[in-house]
């Protein structure tokens, strides 16, 4: 019988595609099967012309929401006559596989959670074809119950009826369950359990407590967002100063009290993904100062698993906040907690209660971070409700493993033309992230049953990342930092073109053996070129110097004295940045070169900036000094108007073009000593700075012919820097690459790291 065998590819599988493929067909009188390839879903049609036509067009125009179909290949061919349609057994086969993130609650299911005469009412796992935990709980593709962890919970005779029947919104939803055979939830170390455990937690948030909680990819740290106290305990606990905080808020009504909501951005608070998104404060806020103090933003999230609308509402008669510092937990520098044993060791003495249940988390995934840039997200920090969607960039072959960078990491593994980058891991300067690295690897190798011919790493010869990536027995292709991030630029965009990149971050390992960080690039998919920089200064005292601006301040001024001792010291005195004892030992460093390397890095430049202004002499986050830049350059932006950008023109090196970053530090120390404000110095840094940029590119598009210019690396996360500098190269005829969704920081390297592998191996 005349058969249409189509062949769906994407984002096809845990999120009721199959159910909605079975529903179209009867609804178009269709006869046939709908089978879970693996990589793929494959429908066989059989029936009227007109109706196989009618099937095939609203394939594409209703498929469920939270589906990405990719590609669609249809062929017709004599098959056996079916009866009916039919669901049928998944039949594994090779070739590219897509994995669902997690998907946050929906309305439907939440709607079913409070509502009393629904026999899953109040329960913590609730879930349906459209929602519920996908990455974090699967074993292997294709996705069925028997391959997540949700395979240990036997489902009960009326969930095993919604399971297999496709008029339920639970036909073959794969979390599936109920109160009665679904997990349970329970205090760690006590003996409530179910609702007692949920109510003794509202219970110790509502009396000014800390909890830990058990969510879909790891644990968080939990207490009221409006009760200081309890906020600053909880920095003491974490040993946190000052980094803000991220905020769960009970709804969008609330999100539009405490927040300004623009335009666009309630669909990314309340859709799927439920990232954690950056919101300007409203001045009347009722949050703390203390969840992000000098912050005029905060992290806000909206409840994204059923266990936290619970905490927010219950029937147990408590008043509670309607917003809740949710933050990730675990130690410093370690991963989140995704086990009982990690909670027990790691987080008790940071909380007085651990909620948690009996749902394993396969895969750790910790909240994504999202800003907001002309009018659209602008990724943090990428990870649950977006990994591991994956990206395609085209002519490339084989399968790779990209490590990633040794702060925020990610990895990514490549096959083909699709590049999977993992959720968030973590800094790799404790071993238990190394660990949760290795870890990570080899599930998402299972899951997307990949076996990479190559490992790409960064070039630093003393990171974590590398070591783990040499001990892996394969190949090991080693890419140079900040031409990883132009690279990660290109492959988000699909632009694989000779360009101009611009990559600004913090520290990076040089070709040359010193510290790089600000480098403009001629680049490619196959080499890059190293064609201008900032400005080159000495940073002194190791590690010290990228928490400690004042250092690197010292360092800058002491070279524009002409290395005078004397008119250092007046001027480091009269701008409060250290004591005679502390001058004395870093001119002794620079003077003997001892603990001291030549820099270009960006971030140590912004350090630099603000503890000349006043503002941040030292650093108790990575950022914290830049951010205070920023901020207060914002400040006065709002109070003035806008400066426009003017080309500066780069200084003629021996080897590249400088940025004159040097004269730019020498007229804003001369400002601030002749009394100019803090947030005007901050704001005429960055128009200067963005300035030198253009004057750079300028030159290099006069001497290439290139019109295309990436801007990435960590520094570019300062949206005005990146809107001084992406407007004004508009403006100028530059078409600009930016990113989006995948994070301008190191969360964002491996990616590059995985397309120069894959086009660069050798094989």
């Amino acid at each position: 019988m005349e058969t249409d065998v189509i062949r769906v590819f994407g984002i096809v599988q845990g999120v009721g595609f199959r159910p909605f493929v079975s529903r179209l067909a009867k609804r178009c009188a269709l006869q046939g099967s709908v089978c879970n390839k693996g990589s793929y879903v494959e429908i066989l049609v059989q029936g009227k012309a007109a109706r196989r036509q009618e099937f095939r067009c609203a394939l594409e125009q209703e498929a469920p929401p939270r589906s990405a179909i990719l590609k669609v290949d249809a062929v017709r061919e004599e098959r056996e006559p079916y009866d009916d349609f039919q669901i049928i057994d998944s039949a594994k086969e090779k070739g590219d596989i897509f994995v669902s993130p997690d998907i946050a609650i929906c309305d439907e299911c939440k709607k079913e959670l409070f509502d009393k005469t629904n026999r899953r009412y109040l329960h913590p796992f609730i879930n349906c074809t459209a929602c519920g935990p996908r990455l974090t709980i699967l074993d292997a593709m294709p996705y069925d119950r028997e391959r997540t962890s949700m395979g240990e919970f036997p489902l009960c005779p009326a969930c095993y009826d919604e399971y297999t029947h496709a008029d339920t919104r639970r036909y073959d939803a794969q979390p599936v369950c109920c109160n009665d055979c679904g997990p349970e939830v329970y205090l760690l170390g006590r003996s409530e359990r179910r609702r007692d455990a949920i109510t003794a937690a509202r219970h110790k948030i509502a009396a000014g407590g800390i909890i830990a909680v058990k969510g879909i990819g790891g644990f968080h740290l939990c207490c009221d967002g409006t009760n200081e106290a309890a906020v600053q305990r909880l920095r003491t606990l974490k040993r946190r100063p000052v980094k803000p905080f991220a905020v769960m808020m009970k709804d969008l009504e609330t999100a539009r009290r405490e927040c300004i909501v623009e335009a666009g951005q309630e669909q990314i608070l309340d859709g799927h993904e439920k990232p954690i998104l950056l919101l300007r404060k409203q001045k009347d806020s009722h949050l703390c100062p203390g969840i992000a103090p000098g912050n005029p933003s905060v992290g806000v999230m909206l409840p994204y698993a059923p266990l936290q609308l619970l905490l927010f509402t219950y029937d147990d008669d408590l008043v509670m906040p309607d917003s809740l510092v949710m933050t990730s937990a675990n130690e410093s520098g370690a991963p989140i907690c995704r086990t009982d044993e990690e909670a027990v060791t790691e987080l008790t003495p940071l909380c007085d209660v651990v909620l948690s249940h009996n749902r394993t988390i396969r895969l750790r995934a910790d909240d994504s971070v999202m800003d907001w840039y002309d009018g659209s997200p602008y990724m943090i920090r990428r990870s649950r409700g977006y990994a591991p969607l994956p990206f395609f960039v085209g002519h490339s072959q084989g399968e790779v493993l990209a490590i990633g960078g040794e702060l925020k990491n990610t990895f990514c593994i490549g096959k083909n033309n699709l590049f999977y980058l993992s959720p968030y891991i973590g800094d790799m300067a404790d071993i238990r992230t190394v660990d949760a690295l290795r870890q990570s690897v080899t599930r998402m190798e299972t899951l997307l049953e990949a076996k990479p011919a190559v490992v790409a790493c960064d070039t630093h010869p003393r990171y974590n990342t590398v070591a783990v990536a040499h001990d892996m027995g394969l190949p090991v292709i080693a890419v140079q930092h900040h031409y990883a991030h132009i690279l990660s630029c290109m492959a988000e965009n699909n632009y694989l073109e000779p360009l101009i990149g611009v990559s600004f971050d913090g520290t990076g390992y040089g070709d040359d053996g010193t510290i790089w960080g600000g480098e403009i690039f001629t680049a490619d998919m196959h080499q890059y070129c190293r064609s201008a920089s900032i400005k080159p200064f000495y940073q002194l005292g190791g590690d010290a110097s990228a928490k400690e601006g004042w250092r690197i301040a010292v360092s800058m001024i002491y070279a524009l004295t002409g290395c005078n001792t004397e008119k250092t010291w007046r001027k480091v005195q009269d701008l409060q940045l250290c004591d005679e004892a502390q001058l004395q030992a870093q001119l002794f460093l620079y003077d003997h070169h001892i603990n001291s390397v030549l820099s270009t890095s960006a971030g140590r430049l912004f350090d630099a900036v603000s503890a000349i202004a006043g503002l941040c002499r030292a650093s108790t986050f990575e950022g914290d000094a830049s951010m205070q830049l920023q901020f207060a350059a914002e400040r006065w932006e709002e109070r003035q108007g806008i400066r426009p950008v003017v080309p500066v023109a780069p200084q003629q090196g021996k080897q590249r073009w400088l940025l004159p970053t040097d004269v730019l530090v020498t007229e804003l120390v001369r400002r601030r000593l002749d009394g100019a404000l803090p947030e005007q110095l901050a704001y005429d840094f960055h128009v200067s700075l963005a300035g030198m940029i253009i004057g750079a590119v300028e030159e290099l598009r006069h001497s290439t012919g290139r019109t295309t210019v990436a801007l990435s690396g960590g520094v570019f996360q300062n949206r005005l820097l990146l809107r001084f500098t992406d407007t004004a190269l508009q403006d100028r005829g530059f078409t600009v690459l930016r990113h989006h969704v995948v994070p301008p920081n190191d969360g964002g390297i491996a990616l590059g790291q995985a397309v120069y592998a894959a086009m660069n191996r050798k094989d």
